[in-house]
């Protein structure tokens, strides 16, 4: 298991390679140590890969720094999560460029029900600081982790109104674990580590280097059912992050401001290109993303009456613990395979069982 570890890191750190080819890599062969055991004209055969990344492959044999990583993982309590994991963040997989590797200390589970990555501009208007406190206060009851990018205005807050509401939050870094940007979060962060966590892609002595924060960015939007922007100017990080949200199909959410404010200047074009949902309240959001509280009775009806297959049966008892629950837990809790779920969830639809919601999340009717 060691050895398919090492090779699982050094795929991360092959010049030309990438979170997309070694995706394919790995979906061709089943595991890292296939990929390096394959043979040069296997590699450069396949689509997307080519003679020039199948060459940097075969002639890596610098396997002494993966090594060096996981013994810095284990001194410092890091989970190493790879992409075939089952505690691998599974809504990342619906991306088309996942990370092949993530590094996550903390406690909270990343495949939640309920996650929303809250973001905004680092110099926030006190309207902002108001309108996300409220925001996580009246969600405080709805089950959720949030996420955020642990940068200064809008992230901290978000992270710190959910530390008080004892949320689990989790923050994104842009670089290794063996820091932390900015060095005023420290405390903020160790606060963090006992209800919700840190998760980064980028391997130890990895710099908080300004081309690092887009792939951080992308990893915040995600890995979460919906994105909220609560203040950003037209260009900047939290633009960046709700274009990523918008182009992976997610619930998007732009909270509203003056035409008049730089700060709100972002979100206003947002909504206006419909790209997000204008977003005044936490009820809203709630009843967006079909998280109402369910009757009770609605649930034994339906069990009491309709015949299920077996499949049927393991998708209707999954659902029917929760109020909403994403396909990507369905397939990992199900143990069903993906095109099984899919057949299962037409057939429950077609038989009035459950619904679809925003985020591909489903629950009973």
């Amino acid at each position: 298991m060691k050895e398919e570890l090492i090779c699982r890191l050094a795929l991360t750190m092959i010049p030309e390679l990438g979170p997309v080819k070694a995706r394919l890599l790995i979906e061709q062969f089943g595991d890292a140590a296939a990929v390096f055991s394959a043979k040069k004209k296997e590699l450069s055969c396949l689509e997307g890969i080519g003679e020039l990344c199948a060459k940097r492959l075969k002639e890596w044999d610098n396997f002494r720094e993966a090594e060096e990583e996981i013994v810095f993982a284990e001194k410092h309590q890091l989970q190493i999560l790879f992409i075939t994991d089952k505690d691998y963040p599974q809504r990342l997989l619906h991306c088309y460029d996942p990370p092949t590797v993530l590094f996550y200390r903390g406690n909270a589970p990343l495949n939640h029900n309920r996650i929303i990555s809250i973001i905004g501009t680092r110099n926030h208007t006190d309207y902002g600081r108001q309108v996300t406190e409220q925001l996580i206060t009246a969600l405080a009851s709805q089950n959720i982790l949030v996420v955020s990018g642990l940068a200064f205005g809008i992230d901290a807050i978000a992270h710190k109104a959910s530390l008080q509401h004892q949320i689990p939050t989790i923050g994104v870094l842009a670089h290794g674990m063996d820091t932390l940007y900015p060095s005023q979060h420290k405390s903020l962060a160790k606060e963090m580590l006992q209800q919700g966590g840190l998760l980064t892609e980028f391997r130890k002595s990895t710099k908080p280097d300004k081309h690092n924060f887009p792939k951080r960015n992308r990893i915040v939007a995600g890995m979460a059912d919906a994105t909220i922007v609560v203040e950003t100017a037209v260009k900047g990080g939290s633009m960046i992050t709700a274009e990523l949200a918008y182009n992976y199909n997610r619930d998007l959410f732009a909270v509203p401001g003056k035409i008049t404010d730089s700060k709100s200047c972002g979100c206003l074009k947002l909504i206006r290109q419909n790209k997000a949902t204008l977003l005044t309240d936490a009820e809203q959001l709630i009843e967006t993303m079909g998280w109402e509280e369910k009757k009770k009775i609605i649930k034994k009806q339906k069990e009491l009456f309709i015949e299920l297959s077996v499949d049927e049966r393991i998708i209707f008892n999954l659902l029917n613990e929760t109020e909403a629950t994403p396909v990507d837990v369905l397939y990992v809790k199900s143990g069903l395979s993906s095109s099984t779920v899919a057949a299962v969830i037409l057939s429950l639809e077609l038989q009035n069982v459950i619904c679809s919601l925003p985020g591909k999340m489903y629950r009973l009717l």
